[in-house]
């Protein structure tokens, strides 16, 4: 049972080729992938890439698994890795193509062979119907709400999964992981939701620290990335360039009209092999 590791940023991502996996069809079962992700009884990652799949749009398709088993619309990163995946395996003959995930379709251009990718991730939007959020349909954009002893102003958005993020003079991991895990689960998001944290360095930069639904505590995002920058950019605190500062490295950004997004990061390869059967002996 092969598998391959990739990371961007720090945000690592085993990628499992189905066509290595008959057995597993149509998807690996929440056990197995909790497995596969466990830092001490697994592989150890932020999550499963199972692609390529077909798409009707699409030259591929993919879909994305948390570490706890659930599934994500959309991960800027995990996209990222995927579309190195496909470079390095010579699934792909251009350096230009497309990816459908469960979040939309995006466009892919590697660069420096594969070292380095733009996505185009589509557009954010700041709509409570399609994020979602509770309550009558707005958007969401400076709202109050109340976490443990704490009341924050938050802002709303989606790039095809749902996002939290709070700008605030000062961020840690320390927050980050105190007030991460209610704000994820909170009632005011339905579908639970990405947190960042969100500090403003200039008019070119911002720093975010977040937490990512169904893995906690993460190094990197590109969605939080995009997300983070439409959202200092709607608020009018940054210009269209933006550089996101995360504790794993740095992400670009590029904000177009009706607020479509262009990625740019780099992707690391870890490791390829294979998966003994005794690791699926443990249930965690």
């Amino acid at each position: 049972m092969r598998f391959h590791k990739y990371h961007a940023l720090g945000n690592d991502y085993i990628v499992l080729d189905p066509r290595d996996f008959p057995a597993w069809s149509p998807a690996p079962t929440v056990e197995q992938i909790r497995v596969v992700c466990h830092r001490n009884f697994g592989v150890g990652s932020d999550g499963i890439l199972w692609g390529p799949l077909p798409s009707q749009q699409s030259e591929f398709g993919l879909r994305i698994f948390n570490p706890d088993g659930s599934e994500a619309e959309k991960s800027g990163n995990g996209l990222r890795i995927f579309s190195r995946f496909l470079w390095d395996q010579q699934l792909v003959k251009h350096p230009n193509f497309s990816v459908e995930t469960p979040g939309g379709h995006v466009q892919v251009a590697i660069k420096d062979g594969g070292q380095l990718l733009t996505i185009a991730m589509g557009s954010v939007s700041f709509d409570s119907t399609k994020i979602p959020v509770t309550g009558a349909p707005r958007e969401v954009l400076n709202e109050k709400i109340t976490i443990l002893d704490r009341e924050f102003t938050y802002n709303a958005a989606t790039i095809g999964n749902p996002h939290c993020v709070i700008p605030l003079p000062e961020i840690s991991p320390e927050l980050a992981h105190k007030y991460g895990p209610h704000l994820e689960t909170h009632p005011n998001f339905p579908r639970k939701t990405n947190v960042q944290f969100l500090r403003v360095l200039d008019r070119a930069n911002i720093q975010i620290e977040i937490w990512e639904r169904g893995a906690g505590y993460t190094l990197a995002s590109g969605s939080s990335s995009s997300a983070s920058a439409a959202v200092a950019h709607r608020l009018g605190l940054v210009d269209r360039s933006v550089t996101v500062h995360m504790p794993g490295g740095q992400i670009g950004i590029e904000i177009g009209d009706n607020v479509s997004i262009s990625m740019t990061g780099t992707v690391n390869k870890v490791a390829e092999g294979t998966m003994h059967p005794e690791l699926f002996a443990v249930r965690v």
